[in-house]
């Protein structure tokens, strides 16, 4: 009997070894890589492993519920999908794909600014498991107008990117000279009303003119703006530090995110993880708490509600199944960290997804 030559996809690292052998390599260097010596893209991950895990046994976990919500929406589990730019990179249906999959999975696409599909179309596939994360643009009419057109098109929450003010220094993107499709980067800027953009821009000049705009003054003053704009939920993604979550409680956001841009922004800082302690303290529950940056295991959705976090975000591991197999490598990458989070559950003695505490987890 001939064998089968497939590959079995049995953990999220499958797919990451089968992308790599699938994408162009200046892409998925891109993709994969992090700032400078990439210390916190190394550490992203690693942190997770030292947290270990204490179980509680003889309790009833025959029957578990994974279920759990965010910002008053309710998901399977606590696995929301992170944003990634220009996904037709990875899949000729790029963010269609990936929200469908999200949406049957019953979770959350966090939809970047920088998406290759109209966003009215991108919603319409989620069938209403979408969110919107913002890059502010420095003409504040066109900030507005994605954020109204967002409201209206039934994005529920805004999720606005503050780690940024320049890009990290990348230098795998020197060395490959990678740039972002012209076309698609092009077209997301005429789509967003930006003006100045022109077709006779080569990647350099039109990477430079994308680069001018979206160097905004982000500040707490500016947070107050936007919450003048709109009616939906603001989440802050890119806390690492106690202080500023304080801060975020005061200015009267719905919720943050813990994360250090999956080490793509400043090497050196601490995992996102290893920060969520501190930074739960700080919110004391007052608004919800996310993470993202390293999850690459149900064991570690689980130590991330643990110690504070209402859920996860999943980046990488989703570019990588869209690549191997669309829509259906997605379904499965999210199937599979269910299944993986499920399996956590049981063997760490909780029944339910309010049962997971802190004292499962022992500190280094």
């Amino acid at each position: 009997m001939k064998r089968s030559t497939k590959v079995a996809i049995v953990n999220l690292a499958d797919f990451e070894e089968l992308a790599k052998k699938r994408l162009p390599r200046a892409l998925f260097e891109h993709a994969a890589g992090g700032a400078e010596d990439e210390i916190t893209l190394r550490d992203n991950v690693v942190a997770f492993q030292r947290l270990q895990i204490i179980p509680r046994v003889l309790r009833d976990v025959t029957e578990r519920k994974t279920d759990t919500t965010v910002i008053g929406h309710a998901i399977s589990f606590p696995v929301l999908i992170a944003p990634i730019a220009c996904l037709r990179r990875f899949h000729p249906q790029g963010e269609l794909a990936l929200v469908r999959a999200a949406s049957n999975a019953g979770t959350i696409s966090i939809i970047s600014t920088g998406a290759c599909y109209d966003f009215k179309e991108i919603a319409t596939a989620a069938r209403g498991f979408a969110w919107l994360q913002l890059y502010a643009y420095r003409d504040k009419a066109v900030t507005q107008a994605l954020v109204q057109g967002a409201e209206a098109a039934g994005y529920k929450a805004i999720c606005i990117t503050v780690d940024v003010p320049v890009d990290g220094n990348r230098e795998r993107d020197r060395r490959n000279s990678y740039y972002y499709p012209r076309e698609m980067l092009y077209g997301n800027l005429k789509g967003l009303g930006v003006k100045g953009v022109s077709r006779r821009m080569n990647n350099a000049e039109l990477l430079a003119f994308a680069d001018r705009e979206l160097r905004v003054a982000l500040t707490w003053h500016y947070l107050e703006w936007l919450k003048t704009i709109t009616k939906l939920p603001i989440l802050l993604k890119g806390i690492l530090s106690p202080q500023d979550a304080a801060c975020a409680v005061s200015s009267g956001v719905n919720g943050i995110v813990v994360s250090n841009h999956g080490g793509r922004q400043l090497d050196g800082t601490p995992a996102s993880i290893d920060a969520l302690p501190e930074i739960a303290k700080a919110v004391g529950g007052q608004i919800e708490i996310l993470l993202d940056s390293g999850v690459r295991r149900g064991t570690d959705v689980l130590r991330a509600v643990a110690l504070g976090a209402k859920a996860v975000l999943l980046g990488r591991p989703c570019a990588w199944a869209l690549a191997v197999d669309g829509e259906h490598g997605v379904s499965q990458a999210l199937e599979i960290l269910q299944k993986e989070f499920s399996t956590a559950m049981a063997l760490a003695g909780c029944a339910r997804v309010s049962e997971i505490t802190a004292d499962l987890i022992r500190l280094p």
